[in-house]
Formats: C-alpha cells, structure tokens, sequence
C-alpha cells in the first residue's frame, strides 16, 4: 500500500487516482487523471487492478464518466478500460489499438485486449461541462501514442511521452527513436504551461523539459558515435560502457535503447550492423 491520498487535485479541472503499480518502469505507480466536475473524462483508466478500478469509482462518486480516454495500450494504462467502462456505460476511446507484441518481454507490453469504442487522431476532440479535450499525435513510444491537450487549462496530459520522473523507454520495433524526436520537437511551439504525465510529478516548465530531453538524446546518439569511433560493438557491450551504475533490472530496457538510437542512425546512414555487432558506416 501507499501513503498517497485516494485522489488528489492537482488543478481545479484536474484530479488523479494513483495506481499501485510502482516499479523501475512505472515510478510510484500509473496515474489516472479525470478532468472536470459532474460529467468527467477519465484518462489512462490504468491496469486492470480491482482497487484501483473501485478508487476511481469512488472518486467519482455522484458524477457521471462519459469518455475514457487512453493516450496508448501498454499494459499499466488500459487495462482497466474495460471494467471501468462495464460499471459506468461510458465510451473508451483514444488511441488505436496494435495487435502486434513487442517481444521485449518487459513489464510494459501492449494490452491485446483494450477494444476502443472511438480512435482518435490528431485534432479529435472530446468534451463536456468546461472541459475540452484535443488529440495530439506523438508516436515514438509506441505508435499509437497521443496526449492530450485540456486548453481550458492550457495544459497538456502527456501519457509516457513526455514523464515528470524519467525520460521514456523506446523499444523497436514499435518505438522508433526518429519519430519520439520528432514528437519531442512537435511540441515545442505549443503554448502548453503544465504536464500531467502518468507518472511523475506535473511539469511546471514544459519548455525546459523538453530541451533537456532532446539533449539527453543527442548526447545518448553521440556516445553510441564515439564508442563505435573505438570498434565495432554489440548492444550489451555498448550498455556496459554508456550506462555505468544502472539497475541491473533496467539493463534490457537501456539495450533496447540503444537499439531504437542505432536503428534511427543506420536510417540515417551513420552506422550499420555486421551480425551482433555495429560500427560506424563507411
């Protein structure tokens, strides 16, 4: 159990329902945000936890939900669609589904069974009594990915793409690392003041984040260029050398990574594969 409060008010359009789901990949656990009062949007309903699915029930005790709304299908965000929807009638709804697993075999793997009453895509809308919510395409993560944006609150729910806690794992071949940059970049001129992530704390200067996150990754990109300036190496090779001191838990998740980062520069005609080992193209 936690010590974190049933559901807190993080903005008066804005309430969220701590999943107890912690983990390295989830931090303390998903958040289900539910924007508005008397008819509300529930996003990220979360995983398919009877506690958290009755929290979120009872947070919203004497309201009606009238649309769930999930930014993407890994298994710690969906799952809990379907219960949730079966209690209240309401409407699942967002992302598109992928039917294709990941075969990371980690933790986060896609949820096969979230069947959305409505896809969105990018510019869709749902709203209700003082709220609006926008879609915004962000694929990276996954493909499917999309935040959220509340203008009503000149905020932005941003799922796993943009995190209040760590920076998000991209894992081929669903994640692709040229298009989570891209999505990176696509936000910048948005006039955004503050995050929901699902997990992590709201980000209070959105701007700020997103510089360092797009450093972060070309820094990521210009270590794996230098550590093949020395040889070719494998992924577990270059693991050992980038990500000194990391959970040991997290060692699959950073070789992944880095293998979302090589396949975007062999894209890019900067490196290539010869078997299980990689090197600077010619």
């Amino acid at each position: 159990m936690t010590d974190q409060p049933l559901v807190e008010t993080v903005h008066p359009l804005v309430r969220r329902v701590l999943a107890h789901n912690p983990s390295p990949f989830t931090s303390t656990g998903t958040q289900t945000h539910i924007v508005g009062q008397g008819e509300v949007a529930v996003i990220d309903p979360g995983p398919d936890i009877p506690e958290h699915v009755a929290n979120i029930l009872k947070a919203v005790e004497g309201e009606r939900i009238v649309a769930i709304v999930c930014t993407h299908t890994h298994r710690d965000h969906t799952p809990a669609a379907g219960p949730l929807a079966q209690a209240t009638g309401a409407p699942v709804m967002g992302c598109a589904p992928i039917m294709a697993d990941d075969g990371s075999g980690l933790e986060a793997g896609f949820d096969h069974s979230y069947s959305p009453d409505r896809i969105m895509v990018e510019g869709d809308s749902v709203s209700g009594p003082g709220w609006t919510l926008e879609a915004v395409f962000t694929p990276g993560h996954t493909s499917n990915h999309l935040c959220f944006a509340l203008p009503e609150a000149q905020a932005l729910f941003t799922g796993d793409h943009v995190m209040g806690w760590s920076t998000s794992v991209v894992i081929p071949p669903d994640g692709d690392m040229g298009a989570y940059m891209a999505s990176l970049e696509k936000l910048m001129p948005r006039d955004d003041a503050i995050y929901f992530p699902a997990h992590g704390d709201p980000v209070t200067k959105p701007k700020q984040l997103l510089r360092g996150m797009l450093g972060h990754r070309r820094q990521r990109e210009n270590q794996i260029l230098r550590t093949l300036g020395k040889g070719a190496a494998s992924i577990p090779d270059m693991v050992a050398q980038m990500y000194v001191g990391l959970d040991p838990r997290l060692e699959k998740a950073a070789g992944l990574n880095v293998l979302a980062h090589l396949i975007d520069l062999d894209q890019r005609g900067r490196v290539r594969a010869e078997g299980e080992l990689w090197s600077l193209a010619a």
